[in-house]
C-alpha cells in the first residue's frame, strides 16, 4: 500500500507523527511518503519539531510559505499535484484544519485518490473562521473520517455524512503527549526560564481575529497587568510578534521568548498554573494534563474540553483576562479523567482501519 501523508503546520506534526509510526509498523512493506507543504516555514516551528517527534525526514518539501488563504491553497495544490502523479498513492492522509489540509484533500479527490482525515468532525459553527471552512470541505470529500470526540459523530450526521465513513478512534495528539510524557516531565523548562513550577501562566496567541486587529494592544496590556500578580511566559508566534511590533504593543513584565520546541513547550505547559490560549490543540493538551485553560475565543470546536471542566471560554474579550486569578483560586488541582479514547492508542486504531483497506 502506498500512503502519502501531507503535513504543513506545527499541530499537524503532532497529530500525524504517531499515525506514521503506527502504519510503518503495521504495513512495513508499504511506501510511506511524507510531504511537508512548508505552510509553517520557521525553523523552530518545523524542522526542530520534526526532529523532536522522531518523524522521518519529508520526502517532498513544497515550500509554499506564507501568503493569503487563496495564495497558500493554490500554491499547495499546484505543487502537490506532480508529487501525487509521481507517487501514485492508494491513500492521501491529512490532519486537522489548515490550508494545507484543504488543498491536499481537493487535489487528491480531483485525481480520484481516496482521502483520510485525521481529527474529523470538529465544528465551531463559526464560518468566519477559515479553519471551519477547511474542516467542512475536507470532511465532505474524505472517504475515511477519523473522529477524536463523540460530538463529532453528531456533527457529521447533521451534514449527511454516511456512518460507514466514520471511525471513532480517539485523539492522536494525545498519543504524542503520552509517548513524550517522561521526556517533558524531566525537561525542567520552568526552572530554566527562572520561574517556579506551578506558579506561572503560559500564553500562546496567534489567530487573526485576535492578533491582526485592534484587540492585540489591549490583550498585551491585560497580560502585563496580570504579570504583576504572577509570572507570565509568552512564547511568541512569528505572526504575533510581527503584529506586536507594528502596533508597538508595550509588554512590561512579560517573559517573551521565541517559539519553543515541543518538549520544552510541553514541559512549561505541564508545570504551569494555567494557560491562556486561542489554540485548539492546547485546549486538548491541557485537558489531558488537568491544567486550567482559558481560551480567548467566542467559541470552540472542542466542546469536550469545556465539558471536562478544564477549559473556560473567555470570549474574544481581553478584559476577561483580569478574572483569571480569581478563577484559579477555586481550582482543586485534581486531574480529571480524560475524554473517551484519549488513551495514547488512537494511532493504533487508525492503523487497524487502514490495514483493513490494504487487505481488500
Amino acid at each position: 500500500m502506498r500512503i502519502v501523508y501531507v503535513i504543513g503546520t506545527r499541530p499537524n506534526f503532532v497529530k500525524t507523527a504517531p499515525v506514521i509510526s503506527a502504519l510503518q509498523k503495521r504495513l512495513p512493506d508499504g511506501r510511506h511518503t511524507i510531504v511537508h507543504t512548508g505552510q509553517h516555514y520557521d525553523r523552530l516551528m518545523s524542522e526542530v519539531f520534526l526532529a523532536e517527534l522522531g518523524v522521518p525526514a519529508p520526502t517532498h518539501m513544497l515550500e509554499v510559505g506564507s501568503g493569503s488563504h487563496a495564495e497558500q491553497t493554490a500554491r499547495t495544490m499546484e505543487r502537490l499535484e506532480p508529487v501525487l502523479i509521481e507517487e501514485r498513492p492508494d491513500l492521501v492522509m491529512v490532519p486537522g484544519d489548515v490550508n494545507s489540509t484543504l488543498a491536499a484533500a481537493l487535489t487528491a479527490v480531483k485525481m480520484n485518490i481516496p482521502v483520510a482525515h485525521i481529527e474529523s468532525g470538529l465544528r465551531s459553527f463559526d464560518r468566519t473562521m477559515p479553519e471551519e471552512i477547511n474542516r467542512i470541505v475536507t470532511d465532505e470529500f474524505a472517504e475515511h473520517l477519523f473522529l477524536h470526540s463523540d460530538e463529532a459523530i453528531e456533527n457529521l450526521r447533521a451534514e449527511g455524512i454516511a456512518e460507514e465513513r466514520m471511525h471513532f478512534v480517539g485523539n492522536t495528539m494525545i498519543d504524542t503527549l503520552v509517548a513524550l510524557e517522561d521526556r517533558f516531565r524531566a525537561a525542567g523548562a520552568a526552572t530554566k526560564a527562572g520561574v517556579e513550577p506551578g506558579a506561572y501562566m503560559l500564553v500562546t496567541l496567534h489567530r487573526p481575529a485576535l492578533v491582526d486587529g485592534p484587540l492585540l494592544p489591549e490583550t498585551v496590556k491585560q497580560l502585563a497587568a496580570l504579570a504583576a500578580e504572577m509570572p507570565v511566559i509568552f512564547p511568541v508566534h512569528p505572526r504575533t510578534r510581527k503584529m506586536m511590533e507594528e502596533v508597538e504593543a508595550d509588554h512590561p513584565g512579560l517573559l517573551l521568548s521565541e517559539p519553543l520546541g515541543y518538549i520544552d513547550f510541553l514541559s512549561l505547559l505541564a508545570d504551569s498554573a494555567a494557560v491562556l490560549t486561542d489554540s485548539g490543540g492546547i485546549q486538548e493538551e491541557t485537558t489531558y494534563l488537568g491544567i486550567p485553560c482559558f481560551t480567548l475565543r467566542d467559541n470552540t470546536e472542542r466542546p469536550v474540553t469545556v465539558r471536562a471542566g478544564t477549559n473556560t471560554l473567555l470570549g474574544l474579550d481581553p478584559s476577561a483576562i483580569a478574572g483569571i486569578p480569581s478563577a484559579l483560586a477555586g481550582h482543586t488541582g485534581e486531574r480529571p479523567e480524560p475524554p473517551p479514547l484519549w488513551d495514547g492508542r488512537a494511532a493504533e486504531r487508525i492503523a487497524d482501519v487502514v490495514a483493513g483497506l490494504s487487505s481488500t
